[in-house]
């Protein structure tokens, strides 16, 4: 009853109640279990959810995360640049968010972009975010693309950035992203 809003895992499903509360069940390794959190779950505004974790943002822009670990379910190491954050993106077993200064933090499996460390410094003027099974792309103010995470799946687009300029949108499947340019063309990777 009361529930605004569904998310899941692999195996766990987690909602926000119209009060604002978390209730999550399932699998406890994957986010079934919120009780160790429980009480820092009040005023979730959003709920995303990886393969394996869940991140809630609340009403004061924090994070709390809940789940396996290994795959972003614990945020400590970034807690204290997770604030004022307006969106969560996931991969297979990681989080990116964009917070209100337009950067990107990353946390969660390090091969699946949980680790943005070589593309950080570059990683400012954020306007969207989007995700393939284990990397991220993002689009910047100046409609230039920033990628990381896994190259097999989108991670690495050294080979097409000369070509992602003027860049209006990107899509992504489970293993590449497709990017739609002002001229309507698209490039792919």
């Amino acid at each position: 009853r009361n529930v605004r809003h569904i998310q899941a895992t692999y195996t766990a499903f987690a909602v926000i109640l119209n009060n604002g509360s978390v209730k999550a069940w399932g699998n406890e390794v994957t986010g079934g279990d919120c009780s160790e959190v429980q009480d820092q779950l009040s005023n979730v505004h959003q709920i995303q959810a990886n393969g394996f974790a869940f991140a809630a943002i609340l009403a004061d822009g924090s994070v709390v995360a809940w789940g396996n670990s290994i795959f972003g379910g614990d945020c400590s190491e970034v807690q204290d640049q997770l604030m004022n954050v307006q969106q969560i993106q996931a991969t297979e077993g990681a989080f990116a968010a964009i917070l209100t200064d337009e950067s990107v933090v990353a946390w969660g499996d390090l091969g699946d972009g949980g680790d943005c460390s070589a593309v950080q410094d570059q990683l400012r003027n954020v306007r969207h975010i989007q995700a393939t099974y284990t990397a991220f792309a993002v689009i910047l103010n100046n409609g230039s693309v920033k990628a990381w995470g896994n190259e097999v799946t989108g991670g690495d687009c050294s080979e097409v950035q000369d070509q992602l300029s003027n860049v209006h949108q990107i899509q992504a499947n489970g293993f590449a992203f497709a990017a739609i340019l002002a001229d309507g063309s698209v490039v792919a990777w």
